[in-house]
């Protein structure tokens, strides 16, 4: 075995997961900082980074629960915001620069599973912007197929001066083909936000449901678990069709692929990681692709770390100061927490292409 630098766990936790006691694995990464915990139970973070001073950037993550809300850390994991009492909030994510009231505002926004909405808040702080949310799925009538939980925003560049930011929205099932709604956001000219429905698409096994999206704004590209079958890809832009552009790690994850991070290395090479959940591992896959083919995502490391159950992951490369300097690795774990990781310790892993 190659050595490794840095300091991992050696204790294996138990825990229970469906009646099954699964293990955290020996020489898991360490987290360099746990989030204080929220009053239910976390399941999905975004980075937000600050436009002058990158030390100051916040985590916003939703704690899913009725009841629950969005809650707002720094890079301490102290909360230093919220907004609770909604109603199951789901997954998050952050754009930059919408334009609200002829002003640019950057937007936190959030699936609201028991409401059937999306809620959009300003950031840095966490004001609700959205006349109380915009319904989504309207018009589905299956059961549960109006429930929100997926969510990752798309800013697609117009010309050098303008850009739209799209909300591609998942839900706890649907049909196969049209599986997500993108949603335009945009200022309906009095100040209030609307969702206008621009695609429907997604293909789906029918074997659990689809939750984790992320979309990598740079190279153009949707990516979503479709859990215990694999990760599929397609354009972000619905411009470019709703052709499937790859579908893979089929046969990487113990069980169910859940959240999925990109860290950028620069604007077009990098890493995807989807959350192992029920191994309790990152499952690491070249961004740009392989041998040529930007399509072709082959397992390239599997990171094992001391988060529990991961629903929910975001990477960043940014310079957040002595402590994080290449970035870091931001993961929801059982415990009503966040991990933060120094991506220094993901990347030394990745680099000798470990595999427990």
């Amino acid at each position: 075995m190659k050595k490794i630098a840095y300091l991992f766990s050696f204790s294996i936790l138990l825990f229970s997961c469906e009646d099954k006691l699964v293990p955290v694995l020996p020489n898991a990464v360490e987290p360099d900082v746990v989030t204080e915990p929220t009053p239910h139970d976390t399941d999905d973070p975004a980075i937000w980074i600050h436009p002058q001073d990158a030390s100051k950037s916040l985590i916003i993550g939703t704690d899913k629960e009725v009841g629950g809300g969005l809650y707002a850390y720094d890079l301490n994991g102290k909360i230093v915001n919220s907004f609770p009492d909604m109603a199951r909030p789901n997954n998050v994510d952050i754009a930059y620069g919408l334009i609200l009231n002829g002003k640019k505002t950057d937007i936190a926004v959030t699936t609201e599973r028991k409401t059937h909405k999306i809620r959009i808040f300003s950031l840095p702080d966490l004001k609700p912007i959205d006349n109380g949310g915009i319904e989504v799925f309207v018009g589905e009538t299956g059961e549960d197929e109006r429930d929100g939980m997926g969510l990752a925003l798309y800013t697609k560049k117009i010309d050098s001066l303008s850009t739209e930011i799209h909300a591609i929205v998942g839900r706890k099932t649907g049909p196969s083909g049209s599986y997500l709604w993108q949603y335009k956001l945009s200022d309906d000219g009095t100040g209030n936000l609307n969702g206008e429905v621009i695609r429907k698409f997604g293909s789906y096994s029918g074997k659990k449901e689809i939750e984790a999206i992320a979309v990598d704004n740079e190279l153009g590209y949707v990516y979503y678990s479709d859990e215990t079958a694999g990760v599929k890809k397609y354009y972000a832009d619905p411009e470019k069709g709703n052709k499937e552009l790859a579908f893979f790690g089929q046969k990487d994850a113990k069980r169910d692929h859940e959240g999925i991070a990109i860290y950028k290395k620069d604007a077009a090479t990098g890493y995807i990681l989807v959350s192992n959940q029920q191994r309790n591992t990152f499952l690491v896959y070249p961004r740009e692709g392989a041998n040529g083919n930007p399509n072709e995502h082959t397992l390239l490391a599997e990171i094992p770390v001391s988060t529990i159950e991961c629903d929910g992951a975001d990477a960043s490369s940014v310079n957040f100061g002595p402590k994080f300097p290449n970035g870091i690795l931001v993961a929801m774990s059982n415990g009503m927490v966040f991990h933060i990781y120094d991506w220094n310790k993901i990347q030394e892993l990745i680099d000798v292409n470990y595999k427990p």
